[in-house]
């Protein structure tokens, strides 16, 4: 009982746990400041959560608590007698956030400027004029979230294939919630066999837990994950056939080169980390680089402005003409950037006082390894996956590699379970605002569930000769 009251405390209390600084961790968990920076971050992660409601950008309170937590940080170190312990563990922090930033800012950047270029826009026009049943539209959809999000990411996957749900379901309400709900479910299992399919993954591919190749072991439980609550939810679909759009959207030049640039840069950074032992982050902004010199190809070649790259007004909102690299980079996701920086920087700050500790021995101690990765999945769908997976990592407990596949499948799909477990799940309820509801959603959570223990109990028999 003591054991599963430390647990609950662990993960109520705190959804992340700690990070490394270089030097031995001293248990303040006790202390004034310690408690003092388990509140604050508490207390800004429940204004993380009610952002829809509040209006709030959720990288604005995280922002605000880490630094917080860090002068306390700081403050207790030095009444420790190690004044510079602080900075060590903070520029360890600082590296993490780094790699994973230049990262996603060069994935956003691609993602972006194959929206400008219609890529995203041409397959949704494509989907919508055939005139398929709306059975047939939700296994497409489902399937194309699970087939585009290893490489495009859950959210933006999601977001395309719920603008296609929405233009065929129209006033169906109930076809609209299900395929919603499958498009979802289809976005996160893809999500978990790639690392490039989710923040949580590229963080474990990014520390070495686990190597490139090896997330493709998590393919077949990622797609029992998705068949099985879409089986379920397929016989409750009606095969009427809407009338089909008439709506034609072609790319624009030079898209299907961005799309073999992308792939060439994923090809770039996978090698730099297995061949050349560099960090992926480093591959990525190289191929960030082909899409830079091949942009000033497109404007050259739509004669849309000079010759030279001139210096732009990056807060102007006139539109321009013509394809501009910077203007992609600065349309990234600045608010999810930043909220990785808050996180990180919490989650680190945390654990110098010894919190991670504490829950480590909670959860993989007492409980045991197997159980307690089925949990993190579990706590994927009420708190978000990524202070979850980084808490997880930088924690470290000592487990086999099974394990850590299993933990990466559960952290991915988990947030499956509820409308407001993923990134995937928010986005959607935005764009089908008042028809697909976190209530809608949790009247199929039990199928969900049943594809993630089918998943998880698939990835025990498929891949049991890791778990030694």
């Amino acid at each position: 009982m003591k054991s599963l009251i430390t647990l609950l405390f662990s993960l109520v209390a705190f959804p992340a746990w700690a990070s490394e600084g270089g030097h031995q961790v001293v248990d303040m968990t006790g202390s004034a400041l310690g408690i003092f920076s388990l509140v604050l971050f508490v207390g800004a992660y429940a204004l993380v959560i009610m952002e829809e409601q509040l209006h709030m950008r959720k990288s604005k309170p995280v922002m605000l608590a880490a630094g917080i937590i860090w002068v306390l940080v700081a403050i207790a170190f030095k009444k420790a007698g190690q004044p510079d312990a602080a900075h060590h563990a903070i520029m360890h922090n600082l590296v993490e956030y780094a790699e994973l930033l230049l990262f996603l800012l060069a994935a956003m950047t691609y993602i972006n400027a194959m929206e400008e270029r219609n890529v995203f826009q041409a397959l949704r026009s494509w989907l919508v004029s055939r005139g398929f049943s709306l059975r047939v539209i939700f296994w497409i959809t489902g399937l194309l979230a699970f087939l585009i999000s290893p490489v495009a990411d859950n959210l933006t996957t999601a977001l395309l294939m719920g603008a296609v749900v929405m233009a065929v379901g129209g006033s169906n309400q109930r076809f609209v919630v299900m395929a919603c709900i499958n498009v979802v479910v289809g976005a996160n299992a893809g999500g978990a066999f790639s690392p490039f399919g989710d923040i949580t993954t590229l963080m474990v591919w990014q520390k070495g837990m686990v190597e490139f190749g090896e997330f493709f072991s998590l393919f077949l439980p990622s797609l029992v994950n998705w068949i099985v609550p879409a089986l379920i939810m397929n016989f409750f679909i009606s095969k009427d056939r809407p009338q089909a759009l008439d709506e034609a959207v072609k790319m624009k030049f030079g898209a299907k080169r961005i799309i073999l640039l992308f792939l060439s840069t994923i090809v770039t950074a996978v090698s730099f980390h297995n061949f050349l032992h560099l960090p992926p982050a480093t591959g990525m902004m190289l191929g960030l680089g082909y899409l830079g010199m091949f942009s000033y190809y497109i404007k050259k070649k739509d004669h849309a402005s000079t010759l030279t790259d001139e210096p732009m007004d990056m807060t102007s909102e006139e539109p321009h003409a013509g394809f501009d690299l910077f203007r992609k980079i600065a349309r990234a996701e600045w608010d999810t950037l930043l909220f990785f920086y808050g996180v990180i920087l919490c989650v680190g700050g945390l654990g110098q006082f010894g919190y991670l500790a504490m829950a480590s021995h909670a959860m993989y101690t007492e409980l045991g390894a197997f159980n307690a990765n089925v949990l993190v999945g579990i706590m994927s769908a009420i708190v978000d996956n990524i202070p979850v997976m980084f808490a997880v990592l930088t924690m470290e407990p000592h487990m086999s590699h099974g394990h850590w596949l299993l933990v990466t499948l559960t952290a991915g799909v988990g947030g499956s379970l509820l409308s407001i477990g993923s990134a995937a799940g928010v986005a959607l309820m935005g764009t089908a605002r008042g028809i697909y509801t976190f209530g809608r959603h949790l009247v199929w959570t039990p199928a969900v569930a049943l594809g993630y223990a089918a998943s998880i109990a698939l990835h025990m028999i498929v891949n049991a000769a890791k778990f030694h």
